[in-house]
């Protein structure tokens, strides 16, 4: 199975020489340019080796052409990298060259050559390329969006997909299934590790940096790793993303509890753990993060979602 890579990851076009995009016009491959102009005839213009070239509104997505793409996803791709293959070279009235671009043309292939061939389990890399309150859309090939639902993106509860995930970061996630329309829906916390793989980095009796998630009435839950929260005292005071330090009390696997103490309840600069991937590739059919002593079952069942398609 041939990889793809997310929009900005293919050659540069406009560093090629004229030999040289013949030559990737004749083999089809996928490259990418920064996209200069959406014009009033509704075509993305770009600039290839001191040559115009133009991609149609038809041509600057899969769907363009059937009315299912509207031209602020297409007019948002000005100055920003966009990916295509070279589908003919034109003449204009002044004898110059004028490359004709399909975007649309590359992401059918993706999806026929790679997307189609995934399945749930499957771990892939892509790009956050726009976060709402409900998730990160990510750039899953050749500029085909999936979304990640903020309920995916760690077993700690967070407020925002920012808590986790900023635009322009590459990532690695599993695929959790299909939506009704086809589209990956993607999740990444069953990369980041069981309880048990995030506790084994702590030790009882140290103080360590912490992320306010929530503020209840019977205790304070505060991240410790993106996967792995802990419970302090009631502290009304506090508010959700706020970074405290913490004193770890006690560490219950049998209970999955980690016990912590709050001991800087307003440290001055504000804080985001780095996703750390104890899975990086391959393939999951089943994944549980709850500890064998514990009650509690929190796991993902990939097989069952397979045959379930959402």
């Amino acid at each position: 199975m041939q990889a793809f890579r997310t929009e900005n990851n293919y050659r540069n076009a406009s560093r090629l020489s004229a030999a040289e995009l013949r030559a990737a016009m004749a083999s089809r491959e996928i490259l990418q340019s920064t996209a200069l102009a959406f014009d009033t005839q509704r075509q993305l213009r770009f600039e290839l080796g001191g040559c115009r070239a133009v991609m149609p509104f038809g041509q600057c997505a899969d769907g363009a052409d059937t009315g299912s793409v509207r031209d602020i996803a297409i007019l948002t791709r000005v100055g920003r990298p966009t990916c295509f293959v070279i589908e003919g070279i034109d003449t204009d009235e002044n004898g110059q060259t004028v490359y004709r671009l399909s975007r649309a043309e590359a992401q059918r292939m993706c999806k026929a050559e790679y997307l189609d061939q995934l399945q749930p389990g499957d771990i892939l890399p892509c790009i956050v390329t726009h976060i709402e309150p409900f998730g990160a859309f990510c750039d899953v090939g050749c500029g085909i969006s999936a979304l990640l639902p903020i309920d995916c993106m760690s077993v700690s509860r967070i407020s925002s997909p920012a808590d986790r995930v900023s635009v322009g970061q590459q990532i690695l996630c599993a695929i959790k299934s299909r939506d009704a329309q086809e589209r990956f829906v993607l999740t990444i916390r069953e990369l980041l590790g069981t309880w048990a793989e995030n506790a084994a980095a702590f030790t009882v009796g140290e103080t360590v940096v912490g992320i306010v998630r929530s503020v209840e009435e019977y205790g304070t839950f505060i991240e410790i790793a993106p996967n792995l929260a802990g419970l302090a005292e009631s502290c009304p005071d506090l508010r959700p993303g706020q970074a405290v330090s913490v004193y770890i009390k006690n560490i219950l696997p049998e209970k999955m509890k980690i016990k912590l103490v709050i001991v800087n309840h307003a440290l001055s600069q504000s804080h985001r753990f780095e996703l750390r991937y104890f899975i990086t590739e391959g393939h999951l059919d089943h994944w549980l993060y709850s500890t064998p002593e514990s009650h509690k079952r929190i796991e993902t069942d990939f097989s069952v979602m397979a045959c379930n398609p959402a």
